[in-house]
């Protein structure tokens, strides 16, 4: 008996030994990784003379060093489990990688030099960043999991990612070599903020004041701005971990908008995937509708096809033009202004949208082929397209259809003038699609009519539809708010769309937030007004809408505001893109907690 507890003793003493080493690997991992990411921002981000190039690239193979020793050892260390295969999988694959790296040209000396002259560092470095980027990306999100969130708002959560990737947008941009002639701190939170709400207001030209690399840092923070940070890191998590915890399951439930717990991981990816196919298709056909004349490259011109198909579908509205896509050369290219208008209409539409109609066309397509082959019959699937998707396609294509038609009447003999009729159609659609929170330009803002100009804040205030790219008080709370007065004024009490009832919560949240938009809105207009007074209130009003509702049009006064004003509608882009209320909820809600116990059964 004394022989077996000895033995347990010494089982559960290398267990303690394994479990601290383990935590060991795993920090050293993640600090290896950390390292890593912020030498390489400081070897890309800044000039250096030759003994710092020395130094970067031996910091670079210890770091790597230190990669290796947390991968190989865990490997040994870390039980081998269904769930984490894709994670021991992802730890083998960089390992040849790694060892490659540190052994190329030198024999792993680790001082780059022969015959007295330092080699060329592009390839090994760009492999080097790779590397980084991976380990730092399994490392964040497996570390993401592993917090406990159970008791954590999900709109705190949301809220604070947002605000962290401003700040480190901010950071980025300040780096030397993302700006030719430097940048203030102001203008860049203010280019961060704009970036990741995807909103598209500059107080800076994007073309002549950031480098190839800060067009680089803009869009990534446009990428992760549009589809959240917690998506990224969530699915990440979730694809090399295989799972989550309970309670992070409830969590990421929230921030996704997913109904079963069970479809979290297949929601995440199909975000993912979706995202980055339009947005490859989209850049394809950009490239191909452009002339090749106006770029030096064919390099320049797939930067060109990339930066605007992204921008387009996150709904952003930046462009690598000084004059958008009214500059010559672009002004006229119609097809390129139908491709970006049908993005920003794809990525407004919201994902749940875009999820439950591909899973009506899917079902249409193989009843259709199963009809073809004479396998069986047609068979009906009932409620396939929900409430919530039908009202915000049908709303959305109602604003579409009247910006449409109004602006072509209302724009004929003022931006439209000097157009074809084919060109005040382009024209038309794309002054409609771009109202509702893309921000891009294809014509003159200061020929608009004072009517349109109305009509352009009314689309950017109501903006896109719920969990999409897009801001504003989403077209499912315009749609709810109208028909509760359609209803109201027929004296009924209930309100029914297509055979549903909604519910008086939704109701009651969709006045809530119409409300928070007017005061939102008209404290940013009470102090613009205060701090920028010698602008016309016109002007303000319009700058003030246009940054609540994420889109970015201007009428020419962003970059001219004093300090003051800029903070302001920072502040007022980061309340359209996060949303009043959801902050408002994430601070007084208190979560529910269910304290649950047995009866023991006599």
């Amino acid at each position: 008996m004394s022989i077996k507890l000895g033995l347990l003793r010494i089982i559960d003493f290398f267990n303690l030994i394994r479990k601290r080493l383990l935590a060991f690997l795993d920090t050293l991992g993640l600090l290896a990784a950390l390292s890593g990411f912020l030498i390489m921002l400081y070897h890309i981000g800044f000039g250096h003379e030759t003994e710092e190039l020395i130094s970067i690239q031996r910091l670079y193979n210890i770091i790597l060093c230190a990669i290796i020793l947390s991968n190989v050892s865990g490997l040994f260390i870390k039980k081998w489990k269904v769930r984490d295969l894709r994670l021991r999988l992802s730890e083998l694959a960089v390992i040849p990688l790694l060892l490659l790296i540190l052994n190329a040209r030198t024999g792993f000396t680790g001082v780059f030099w022969t015959q007295g002259l330092m080699l060329d560092f592009l390839t090994r470095n760009l492999a080097v960043y790779l590397i980084f980027l991976i380990a730092l990306i399994i490392e964040v999100s497996t570390s993401t999991l592993k917090l406990k969130f159970r008791n954590t708002n999900p709109g705190l959560l949301f809220t604070f990612s947002f605000l962290f990737i401003i700040v480190f947008g901010t950071v980025l941009l300040m780096l030397p070599k993302a700006t030719f002639h430097g940048i203030g701190l102001t203008d860049a939170f203010f280019t961060s903020t704009s970036a990741v709400c995807v909103t598209g207001l500059l107080v800076v030209d994007t073309a002549t004041c950031f480098t190839p690399l800060g067009k680089l840092i803009i869009i990534a923070l446009i990428q992760v701005g549009g589809l959240g940070v917690m998506t990224f890191t969530s699915f990440f998590g979730y694809f090399f971990k295989g799972g989550a915890s309970f309670g992070n399951e409830f969590l990421l439930k929230e921030l996704i908008n997913e109904e079963k717990l069970g479809e979290i991981f297949k929601t995440l990816l199909k975000i993912i995937l979706v995202t980055f196919s339009i947005e490859t298709v989209g850049a394809v056909i950009i490239y191909y509708s452009l002339d090749s004349s106006g770029f030096s490259s064919h390099l320049s011109m797939i930067g060109f096809s990339s930066f605007h198909s992204i921008s387009a579908f996150c709904n952003a509205g930046f462009s690598t033009l000084s004059q958008g896509l009214y500059q010559p050369g672009f002004r006229f290219n119609y097809n390129l202004h139908y491709v970006i208008g049908i993005l920003v209409i794809i990525g407004g539409l919201g994902f749940p949208v875009i999820f439950n109609y591909y899973r009506l066309l899917k079902h249409f397509l193989k009843n259709k082929y199963h009809q073809i082959i004479g396998k069986k019959g047609y068979v009906h699937a009932p409620k396939i397209i929900n409430l919530n998707s039908r009202v915000a396609l049908i709303t959305t294509l109602v604003l579409l259809l009247t910006g449409f038609v109004f602006f072509f009447f209302s724009e004929y003999n003022h931006s439209l003038k000097d157009l074809s009729v084919s060109g005040k159609v382009a024209g038309a659609f794309f002054g409609s699609v771009t109202a509702r929170t893309a921000g891009f330009n294809t014509a003159d803002m200061s020929l608009l009519a004072p009517v349109s100009v109305l009509l352009y804040l009314f689309l950017m205030w109501v903006g896109a539809s719920p969990a999409s790219t897009g801001g504003g008080i989403k077209t499912t709370t315009f749609a709810v708010a109208v028909l509760n007065f359609f209803h109201l004024s027929k004296g009924q009490d209930k309100i029914e769309v297509y055979g549903r009832e909604l519910t008086k919560e939704s109701v009651s949240r969709a006045f809530a937030v119409i409300f928070l938009s007017f005061l939102v809105i008209s404290i940013a207009v009470f102090t613009l007004v205060l701090t920028d007074g010698q602008f016309n209130l016109s002007k303000i009003v319009f700058e003030v809408v246009s940054a609540f509702g994420t889109v970015g049009l201007s009428l020419g006064i962003t970059a001219y505001l004093s300090i003051a004003g800029k903070w302001v509608l920072i502040i007022t882009m980061f309340l359209g893109r996060i949303g009043t209320l959801t902050i408002l909820v994430g601070i007084f809600r208190r979560l529910n907690r269910y304290n649950y116990h047995f009866l023991q059964k006599i």
